[in-house]
């Protein structure tokens, strides 16, 4: 039967994180010529090329970044692994990973999730942040076990995954204080030509509220827009704009960012749902977090 060589698979790991042989060989203290042997005999072992090579670049092809995942699963074991030995610990720290889409607002992330961070201390707890189509690829590859989004999955989407609605909230707008003092009598027509944050192509929000204006027939100033949600609160801080947040968590936003709410309407709201892996939708964890959702509504 053949046998792994985990020396070979880990050379070939590091050359695929650091992204070059050079920068391998230097984390490793080899030279190239020593990390681009071991590559070759290894690629010569398996009977196939694992990386694309343009020029002097190497590119992982389809067999390269399975071999990649699995070896980052391998190695993170392992030093999973000798941390318990050494500390003598008799019970494994399991692993969560929860992917965190940017439209989300993190002080409501952290709502949801920190009662589970607290509670499940025999669990390390991996929060990433991405969009939503890449944080569902990688849900659909088992490297994230959780992902919190502003919107669920497509019907017909091919990721086997479970849905959960957490919760829902209207919307505020929100502007320095003398601004939002200025425009909250008429609220929101008092929004026509009002200089407007938005949130980016990717966010559910801003096709909502640009969807709301047509029907009132308001037309803001659309000053700038912001893939970041926290650079957008930041420049409506410095009043570069009026800009809109979940009514649920106006009090923060007041509060951390020094504005004032100038109106909330309930014809536009956001949803926020929990898209979960078939294989842990009945965990303990997924549970506690849908709980903690009902206990914030």
């Amino acid at each position: 039967m053949a046998q792994l060589n985990y020396n070979h698979l880990y050379y070939f790991y590091v050359t695929a994180r650091e992204g070059s042989i050079a920068k391998a060989a230097h984390f490793l203290h080899l030279t190239p010529q020593t990390v681009s042997g071991q590559l070759s005999t290894f690629e010569s072992y398996l009977g196939t090329p694992l990386f694309d090579r343009l020029g002097k670049r190497l590119i992982l092809n389809p067999l390269g970044k399975l071999a990649y995942d699995y070896a980052e699963q391998i190695f993170a074991s392992g030093h999973e692994l000798l941390d318990m030995l050494m500390q003598k610990r008799e019970q494994r720290i399991r692993t969560f990973t929860i992917g965190i889409t940017d439209a989300v607002p993190k002080i409501l992330a952290f709502d949801l999730l920190h009662n589970s961070s607290t509670k499940f201390d025999s669990t390390r707890f991996i929060y990433r942040e991405g969009d939503f189509d890449n944080l569902c690829a990688e849900l659909a590859i088992n490297r994230l076990d959780l992902v919190i989004a502003d919107r669920n999955l497509t019907p017909g989407s091919n990721i086997k995954a479970f849905s959960h609605l957490l919760g829902e909230s209207s919307l505020s707008f929100f502007a320095p204080s003398a601004q939002a003092a200025q425009l909250a009598p008429d609220f929101p027509y008092s929004l026509q030509q009002a200089g407007m944050l938005l949130s980016g192509e990717k966010s559910s929000m801003k096709h909502n509220i640009l969807a709301w204006f047509e029907r009132l027939q308001i037309n803001p100033k659309i000053v700038a827009e912001f893939d970041d949600s926290a650079m957008l609160k930041l420049f409506g801080q410095e009043g570069h704009g009026v800009f809109a947040a979940p009514t649920r968590i106006a009090a923060h936003i007041c509060q951390r960012y020094n504005v004032s709410c100038i109106g909330e309407t309930t014809e536009l709201s956001e949803r926020y749902y929990a898209i979960c892996a078939e294989r842990i939708s009945q965990s303990e964890i997924v549970s506690d977090i849908f709980a903690q959702a009902e206990l914030l509504e």
